[in-house]
């Protein structure tokens, strides 16, 4: 069974919602309260455009309704921010596996946990009894190939990989095909680290997301990107990035449990309306959660922190 997110972003909340609920706490609604918020936010990493946006909002809600006290005002910022994070199409969604095999793309950048990040998403199809397959695509680094087989033989995971140096988009050829010779429903792709700034680094990419979709079919394929949640603004520039290149379907962000700033969250959905299918909250292979829009931000909001 996956863990929830309940209690699983206490760093988070303690190096930045804790400052948000601080600012709420009972405090009169005067200009330093307006700037503190929007210092707060932009730190956090929430875009200044959308910072701006919602200070609209609750000034106008501030307004109507003759809110005198700020903590008061926390339950409308919470469902102000739900209703951002609600309204991108997919949103903590699963992927609809239609095709024998469907195939997911892993993509990001060096370090960001896509290898931790594929056995997670394994471990979760195969408890669900689904047959999945890795293709080793990471074929630059030869340890990348050997941890995505430890994970394989943890798991009881077949593993299509070549020699160090392959041609990757070969490796996925092969592993569609030896999936759907033995009828298998998922083949998870683990693909090299790159900076989204190298060029031919991204046009392999999209080699690999082509033979993906003329092996499997256009429905059949999925492409996340796995995001350091740690990574804030240029986190950002990523996703913007490989989204140019390859139309993402979602991101996984790797490593929430950590000292993340919360607001990338709501500055990709904003911005890019992609969808948050997952978070990362731990190393275990069953640290990975739905990212569950009103779940999160009650978890991230909530005022007793204890709990959390």
């Amino acid at each position: 069974m996956f863990r929830s997110i309940g209690g699983r972003i206490k760093k988070v909340k303690n190096s930045w919602s804790g400052n948000i609920l601080s600012v709420f706490k009972n405090n009169y609604i005067n200009e330093e309260f307006w700037d503190d918020l929007e210092e707060i936010l932009i730190s956090g990493d929430v875009s200044i455009e959308l910072v701006d946006e919602l200070l609209d909002i609750l000034k106008d809600h501030v307004r109507k309704k003759g809110i005198k006290n700020s903590s008061v005002l926390l339950e409308d910022f919470s469902e102000i921010l739900e209703e951002k994070l609600s309204a991108v199409k997919g949103m903590g969604e699963e992927p609809l596996l239609q095709g024998s095999p469907s195939v997911i793309i892993l993509v990001g950048v060096n370090g960001s946990g896509k290898t931790t990040s594929a056995a997670k998403l394994a471990q979760r199809y195969k408890e669900e009894g689904k047959d999945v397959y890795f293709a080793a695509a990471d074929t630059y680094r030869a340890a990348a190939i050997d941890q995505l087989q430890i994970w394989g033989k943890r798991a009881g995971i077949r593993v299509i990989a070549q020699k160090h140096g392959s041609d990757p988009a070969a490796v996925v050829f092969d592993a569609i095909n030896a999936a759907k010779a033995a009828g298998a429903d998922l083949v998870i792709v683990d693909t090299a680290g790159r900076l989204h700034s190298r060029h031919n680094l991204m046009e392999e990419l999209s080699k690999i997301h082509r033979i993906s979709i003329k092996e499997a079919g256009t429905d059949s394929v999925e492409v996340f990107l796995v995001l350091d949640a740690v990574m804030g603004q240029n986190g950002f520039r990523q996703a913007e990035a490989f989204n140019q290149i390859l139309d993402l379907s979602g991101l996984i962000l790797a490593k929430y449990d950590s000292t993340a700033k919360g607001g990338i969250i709501l500055t990709i959905a904003d911005k890019l309306k992609l969808p948050i299918r997952y978070l990362g909250l731990g190393e275990d292979v069953q640290d990975l959660t739905n990212f569950d829009p009103a779940s999160f931000i009650k978890e991230l909001l909530s005022k007793d922190q204890d709990s959390a």
